[in-house]
């Protein structure tokens, strides 16, 4: 018997699924469950039941379902119930006759690569909140260009910033997903981590919700040569580069409104048992300004033959300069603003 602890859970992994590199996504989710008050949880692809055990016991959260399709790995959950002290259903469906079936206050998505095959049955189920973690990061991040426009619906393109493409690109999904039910959404806590992206949201019942809503869709048109980009409301390919006239490429519909709240971060930061790792993601994510995508310092260092500063130095500028500006979790690398590439490559010149 091969026994692991996690958390405040010890469990038994034989004949299901259990990713160890998962663990940061798991601690936040732990941590946002319990600062969220849930009280009914559902984690739709339980494998090992690790996620939901967690959810349950640590977070405190009272009627839990855990599902899988998979005989053997409810009969492992059962086990790994029973070996907790926990009370919870277990339940042997596929997710998405479950999704359709039942509604639950939390729905999380959780599943070995794309979540979007499970988008639409999970908006249908979700009364109160949305959680979905995308392992596809190559199709989402425009790595994979078909792909992800098959499954995503839109055009991923691969740029500096292309991580919070990939965020973007996933949350748009949703956003159409949820409204084709008169649902809108509300991220609190979107990030990029390791090999995947990650995403609470939110969901508000309502047409006019839904509405305003996919007022924040739209488009990046980005420039290869000089990597600049504009927000479109709608699209207008084959468009020219206001700044080296280069030939512009678009991306999108995707969603190009707020992807953190940072009330909900911060009581999130709350939890006592947060490892360094996670306080620094989270503090980081409350922290970032809210404006779509960002530059990446070296690249445009690299393009100018400059040798570069300290990131800091050139954030600070462009506050100086009347800009928003802030780092980003999404890259060390990455500058946060709503200045334009002229005033980015100012703030970032040496004086």
């Amino acid at each position: 018997m091969n026994l692991i602890t996690e958390g405040a859970i010890t469990f038994e992994t034989e004949g299901a699924f259990y990713n160890p590199k998962m663990l940061l996504n798991r601690d936040i989710g732990v941590a946002m469950a319990h600062s969220l008050g849930l009280s009914d949880y559902l984690d739709a692809l339980s494998a090992s039941g690790i996620r939901g055990l967690r959810v349950a016991k640590e977070a405190g959260v009272e009627k839990v379902t855990l599902n899988d399709v998979s005989p053997q790995a409810c009969r492992l959950i059962e086990q790994n119930l029973s070996r907790n002290g926990l009370v919870g259903r277990v339940t042997c469906s596929d997710a998405h006759v479950l999704l359709h079936e039942q509604h639950f206050q939390a729905v999380d998505l959780d599943p070995f690569g794309s979540p979007s095959s499970y988008l639409s049955a999970a908006s249908r189920s979700a009364l109160s909140y949305l959680f979905i973690t995308a392992t596809d990061t190559a199709p989402l991040c425009g790595a994979h260009l078909n792909s992800g426009i098959r499954k995503y619906l839109a055009r991923p393109l691969r740029t500096v910033y292309h991580r919070e493409m990939g965020a973007r690109i996933l949350l748009g999904l949703a956003a159409r997903e949820l409204a084709r039910l008169d649902k809108a959404m509300q991220p609190m806590l979107t990030h990029v981590t390791d090999h995947y992206v990650r995403t609470y949201l939110c969901v508000i019942k309502g047409a006019k919700a839904a509405d305003k809503c996919l007022e924040k869709m739209g488009y990046v048109e980005h420039c290869p040569s000089c990597g600049s980009f504009v927000l479109l409301e709608k699209p207008q390919p084959g468009g020219e580069c206001r700044y080296c006239a280069a030939r512009t490429t678009l991306a999108g519909p995707l969603w190009l409104g707020e992807i953190q709240e940072a009330q909900a971060i911060e009581s999130a930061l709350n939890w006592k048992d947060l490892s360094r790792r996670a306080v620094k993601l989270l503090s980081t994510c409350a922290s970032e300004i809210e404006v779509p995508m960002y530059y990446d310092h070296h690249s445009i260092c690299e393009r100018l033959h400059i040798t570069p500063g300290k990131i800091d130095d050139a954030i600070e500028r462009l506050k100086n300069s009347g800009h928003k500006a802030s780092r980003t979790h999404f890259s060390g690398l990455g500058i946060k603003t709503d200045a334009a590439m002229p005033e980015v490559e100012a703030a970032i010149r040496p004086a």
